[in-house]
């Protein structure tokens, strides 16, 4: 394993933790996608290796496109399924900030401790105990170091959920995350039998006609600033059902506007239930959308983050791309 220092410390404080208890609540973000249920089917497959238990859980619907991952249908839907039981061991991973976990801390114990495992570089360390390398292109690939840390052999499962992780949050290998590190993990896992090509063209080429109608909507809102580094599309609250489209077929859109030649900062509106929009940004690398969006309350990484804004949909617009634009300047 090529880590050194504080981070092997890290990984061997999380084995720790997680020889420390029996049973556990594992957790990722709302809304989560490729990396944050990777990641958790990964730490479910980690903790049965180590003779545990664990109730697997997210708030929100989850993706329909990775039902193929190992353990997929164990995770639970907190909307339709509270536990009943409060937790004493929590591990939350793929969370840049406590608040993503959403209303599952409910089921968290007064006394309960977190074992934090994450990748972005604005989580603030909420954990009893936190793994965070801001360097990992996703949490999975913390997660393969502390696999390869406790000395446990990956399967096929283990090892399709972790190059899902992988692929997913480099945007198929090509995003400036891809390290030499990455492709090292990503060769290995081929070499396991993983089917990268196969994933590849289920998650990133193929898409629902609801997704294409969706998709249709966005492109003929795409607006940009009076210079172009600025574009942005937007989604009303009543879209979705419109088309059928659910939550992830959102996804990838926010890069149609960023991928115009010369624009430096897309953004994806998105007009919720409860009258707030949330925004995804994606910066070409002038900008650093994570300290843009740590503005509004929200976080990420340089190139990748989001955000929730209170208020119209119009005034969310002009205020997240008035800060875009003073951050260009």
């Amino acid at each position: 394993m090529k880590a050194q220092g504080s981070y092997v410390k890290q990984l061997d404080d999380a084995l720790a933790f997680m020889n420390e208890s029996d049973h556990f609540l594992v957790v990722s973000h709302v809304q989560p996608d490729g990396d944050a249920i990777s990641s958790t089917v990964v730490i479910g497959w980690l903790l049965q290796k180590l003779g545990k238990s664990a109730v697997l859980i997210n708030e929100s619907e989850l993706p329909s496109r990775l039902s193929y991952l190992h353990q997929f249908d164990s995770i639970v839907n907190y909307k339709q399924a509270v536990p009943q039981q409060k937790f004493d061991a929590i591990i939350s991973v793929d969370c840049a900030d406590f608040k993503r976990i959403g209303e599952v801390a409910s089921s968290f114990a007064s006394e309960a401790k977190l074992l934090n495992i994450d990748h972005h570089p604005t989580n603030n360390g909420f954990g009893a105990v936190n793994v965070i390398r801001a360097e990992a292109a996703a949490t999975v690939e913390i997660l393969y170091d502390l696999i390869e840390r406790a000395e446990i052999s990956l399967d096929l499962n283990c090892a399709t959920a972790i190059y899902t992780g992988l692929l997913t949050d480099t945007g198929g290998f090509r995003y400036s995350n891809t390290s030499p590190r990455v492709l090292e993990i990503a060769s290995h896992l081929l070499a396991l039998g993983v089917h990268g090509n196969e994933l590849a063209d289920h998650l990133l080429e193929k898409m629902t006609m609801a997704k294409l109608k969706l998709l249709q909507i966005a492109l003929n809102r795409l607006t940009f600033s009076d210079n172009l580094e600025i574009g942005w599309v937007f989604i009303g609250k009543d879209d979705l059902r419109d088309t059928g489209a659910v939550p992830e077929d959102l996804e990838g859109i926010v890069n149609y506007a960023l991928n115009v030649d010369g624009v430096e900062v897309g953004i994806l509106f998105k007009e919720a239930e409860d009258g707030s929009v949330k925004a995804s940004l994606r910066s070409a690398g002038k900008a650093n959308v994570a300290a843009i969006a740590q503005d509004f309350g929200g976080g990420g990484h340089v190139r990748a983050a989001g955000c929730r804004l209170e208020g119209s949909l119009t005034d969310s617009i002009d205020k997240l791309v008035e800060a875009v634009r003073k951050a260009l300047v």
